[in-house]
């Protein structure tokens, strides 16, 4: 089996694909009450340029896929790409994080084309507060989608929750005690500064404050998990599910990194914290043979820092404070 390694001897063998920035909630720390402008149709990769991309990829040691967005389940035949990666050889893991919306319409025919699970953003349980964080969302279209999603047998159920202090910080003991009843996966994200000015140091509550807050309920048990991604898992006792903490700013798990990243309109991105991008678009659609993908490909590899400094980086929190948030939004970028 081909291994692709960076300059840090870590193995890189995971892709997240966004294949749109278009979504259906207008979350209030994810974009403006007025919405962000779309990348115009022709600048987004179209599903063959997506499998293209892939399969190029594929022969370099890439085995985990995450479709991501916006919100994918809003692009139009959104299963037939997912059949379409489903049938490449090499490809092992293939998985999808959505908003929940339209989960309950699509969770049958995302299992029939071959997911394998799905992770599912919710930020409230509450419909009051649902709807004012996601601007008019209904919180029981993702409640019936959830259960669409366990009774269509995609597991395990991932449910990934970005605790703010003074906005949702109060929900994160209802959270962790799904876990009590549900063989889910709760998931408790830090609040990332990306795109809007609704970041601050005092809404962000640490990976290890959170813990705490989930402690008071019951003593925490480590569980070892396939160690699949960032997240430290543990579990109440009796619990039929568990309890991921994930710390992208607090304790950085960079160098376990194994991953790049598609951006809708074909731009892959190192590293989540960078601004660095390897245009993917122009040897598409100029005819370039798949030896130059592979050549950006391994330089987008190569481009791939240590690790990132936000915590110690003094000028990424003097532009934070002076409402200056200069990366792309997560919704152009992927979740």
């Amino acid at each position: 089996m081909k291994r692709l390694k960076d300059s840090f001897d870590r193995t890189i063998n995971y892709m997240r694909i966004s294949i749109t920035d278009r979504c259906n909630l207008r979350c209030i720390y994810c974009m403006p009450a007025e919405g962000l402008i779309p990348i115009e149709h022709k600048e987004i990769l179209s599903y063959e340029e997506i499998l293209r991309i892939l399969r190029v990829a594929v022969n370099l040691g890439l085995r985990k896929i995450r479709i991501t967005g916006g919100e994918p389940l809003v692009r139009k035949n959104v299963t037939y790409l997912i059949a379409s990666i489903k049938k490449i050889a090499g490809i092992e893991d293939l998985s999808l994080t959505t908003n929940g919306v339209l989960l309950e319409q699509f969770a049958e025919g995302l299992i029939n084309a071959g997911i394998d699970r799905v992770n599912i953003s919710l930020d409230s349980l509450r419909p009051d507060r649902y709807r004012e964080i996601t601007r008019g969302g209904d919180i029981d279209t993702v409640l019936n989608g959830i259960e669409a999603a366990e009774r269509a047998g995609l597991s395990p159920i991932k449910i990934n929750m970005v605790p703010i202090r003074r906005l949702n910080d109060d929900e994160i003991e209802e959270f962790a005690k799904i876990t009590m009843k549900a063989p889910y996966q709760v998931r408790f994200i830090e609040f990332m500064p990306f795109g809007t000015d609704t970041w601050s140091q005092d809404k962000f509550i640490s990976a290890d404050e959170i813990k705490s807050i989930v402690e008071n309920i019951g003593p925490l048990t480590p569980v070892n998990m396939k160690k699949s991604g960032p997240a430290r898992y543990f579990k109440f006792d009796g619990a039929v599910g568990v309890i991921g903490f994930i710390s992208p700013l607090s304790n950085h798990f960079c160098m376990e990194c194994n991953r790049l990243r598609l951006t809708a309109d074909g731009k892959l991105r190192p590293c989540l914290f960078s601004e660095t991008e390897i245009d993917l678009k122009p040897a598409l659609r100029s005819g370039a043979p798949d030896e130059e993908i592979e050549r950006l490909i391994k330089l987008s590899i190569e481009a791939k820092p240590e690790g990132h400094t936000i915590p110690q980086d003094t000028h990424f929190r003097k532009q934070i404070k002076n409402k200056k948030v200069y990366r792309r939004p997560m919704s152009k970028i992927g979740g």
